[in-house]
């Protein structure tokens, strides 16, 4: 078993989309839940973004990172906290990681949302994954409760 945590790079591909939905998402336009999330660099303290899909499920909210361990995850664990932006709308926001256990019905919910922009990154996992499926995999896919602090 790799003791590495899981990161897969953002390639060429990738990285337009990115390019396009953080686009959007500053003009104010969201993309099936899409936002930039702005968070605090860990070593500089310089504020950091990246797109995002803002899931809300059963009345909660999460950010999954469907990639791995990436800088974004990093940096809101040591942060605690960020922002989402869409448009000039500004939020703050406070965060919680998910332990393994409790992240099986976020990923399902996450992979039925988006599995044609993210499923790729699951390995051939997909909503309709067995719960130890999803729980297997759990290790790999950071995901955060978000809470709101005070909206701007």
């Amino acid at each position: 078993m790799n003791s590495t945590p899981r990161y897969v790079a953002p390639g060429r591909s990738t990285t337009l989309l990115n390019r396009a939905v953080a686009g959007l998402a500053r003009a104010g336009i969201s993309v099936w839940g899409s936002r930039i999330l702005a968070v605090r660099g860990r070593t500089s303290g310089q504020w950091r973004t990246v797109p995002v899909n803002l899931l809300v499920h059963d009345d909660a909210r999460y950010l999954v990172a469907p990639r791995g361990h990436t800088h974004w995850v990093r940096n809101l664990r040591a942060a605690g906290g960020g922002e989402l932006r869409l448009g000039r709308r500004v939020e703050e926001f406070s965060a919680t990681e998910l332990p393994d256990d409790e992240k099986v019905a976020v990923l399902r919910a996450y992979l039925r949302r988006w599995k044609i922009e993210v499923g790729v990154f699951f390995d051939g996992v997909d909503a309709d994954a067995s719960d130890a499926e999803l729980r297997r995999i759990a290790p790999d896919h950071p995901a955060f409760r978000i809470t709101s602090d005070v909206p701007r």
